[in-house]
């Protein structure tokens, strides 16, 4: 007769334990998104700069084809453009805008997509054509919804001298 009483004890036990392991999911790690990793270094970037003013996103290339494991680094190139934000700030990054003739660095490097990872290799130099002159150079910028900038090649390239154009 003991064992009948200890029967529904023991179910209460299995209902419970049951339960709890529903509630109480393991920790998986989060895979980022191409993106979301590209920002993360760029807020790294920001708080290990020396410089006055935070950078912001200003172009990511297209994610490369590969492997799908978030472990494995993966390649970016994106571009930064200082913004008018001194790293005294309180504002959100997103709410900064681009600082008229800023400095514009062209970053290459690797990044690994899992969340619970901090590692990234990236190499950031100034681009050497004066962001303001890129309409010269035959360059144009686009706008995207989000407010970021997209320097691209101008299909069109214009003279930089009129009267230097070739006539027809």
């Amino acid at each position: 007769m003991e064992t009948q009483r200890d029967s529904p004890s023991l179910a209460r036990w299995s209902l419970l334990l049951l339960l709890l392991g529903l509630v109480i999911t393991p920790a998986a790690s989060r895979t980022l998104t191409y993106r979301e990793a590209v920002l993360r270094v760029v807020d790294s970037l920001n708080q290990r700069s020396s410089e006055e003013n935070f950078y912001r996103l200003l172009q990511l290339d297209s994610q490369p084809e590969g492997d799908e494991n978030p472990n494995i680094p993966k390649p970016v190139s994106f571009t930064v453009k200082e913004t008018v934000c001194p790293k005294t700030t309180q504002k959100p990054l997103e709410e900064c805008d681009f600082k008229d003739n800023g400095l514009v660095k062209r970053c290459d490097g690797t990044v690994i997509l899992d969340a619970d990872s901090s590692y990234y290799d990236i190499n950031c130099d100034e681009v050497s054509v004066p962001f303001g002159l890129e309409g010269l150079m035959g360059w144009r910028c686009i706008e995207h919804p989000m407010g970021q900038l997209t320097t691209v090649a101008s299909r069109q390239r214009k003279p930089l001298l009129p009267w230097a154009s070739p006539s027809t």
